[in-house]
């Protein structure tokens, strides 16, 4: 066997090898979505247990408000769409696109995180914090865990966006684009759930 045949087997394997390990890690990351979706499961079925609890305080129709949730909504199905662009700028090989792309994308998180941050401070500074009833608990908690998830993807985010100006699009840094695009799409499917079922059904 030549030189040239024994180079080009080895070349073929090692691309095999790290495919397959590609596919184990996405595989490996829907079975944490699917993990995490389990855990959002249980808080919205403890949200509808003991939603009605207001132990004499504040319910949904004193403390939220239509308008200002429609806005932060918006911010993050926004950031999905962005982030949608910035995959296929990616595909296409658009460096300075998608990081464009990936900035407009996390600008619009951090303003749906700055507004959830708010609307609890101004709850808290109203008396209507956690441990004021069964209800606050249960929102709390629902909303302040999926916040946790999208202060994770903003940083998981900035991390892309520093991989990408150094190495580029690299196997591994389109795997980890990916997964995280997963996870970005994932969150904006679980707000439209905190959104209908926390928010609209709790003003009706």
């Amino acid at each position: 066997m030549s030189t040239v045949t024994k180079t080009t087997n080895i070349a073929h394997d090692h691309d095999h090898g790290h495919h397959d390990q590609t596919e184990i890690k996405t595989f490996g990351f829907w079975v944490y979505l699917m993990t995490d979706l389990i855990l959002f499961s249980t808080f919205f079925a403890t949200f509808a247990v003991i939603g009605k609890n207001y132990a004499g305080g504040p319910g949904a129709k004193e403390l939220f408000e239509l308008p200002f949730l429609f806005i932060e909504t918006m911010l993050l199905l926004v950031s999905s769409v962005t982030f949608g662009f910035a995959m296929i700028a990616m595909k296409q090989g658009k460096k300075q696109q998608m990081l464009s792309l990936l900035v407009v994308t996390g600008l619009l998180g951090a303003g749906f995180l700055g507004m959830e941050l708010y609307e609890f401070a101004h709850m808290i500074g109203e008396g209507a914090g956690p441990d004021r009833s069964g209800f606050l608990s249960a929102f709390f908690t629902l909303v302040g865990f999926h916040g946790l998830h999208v202060t994770f993807g903003i940083v998981w985010l900035t991390v892309m966006f520093i991989q990408i100006v150094k190495m580029g699009f690299t196997t591994g840094v389109k795997s980890r684009l990916e997964r995280l695009s997963l996870f970005w799409h994932f969150l904006d499917i679980v707000w439209v759930g905190v959104f209908t079922f926390v928010y609209l059904f709790g003003l009706l």
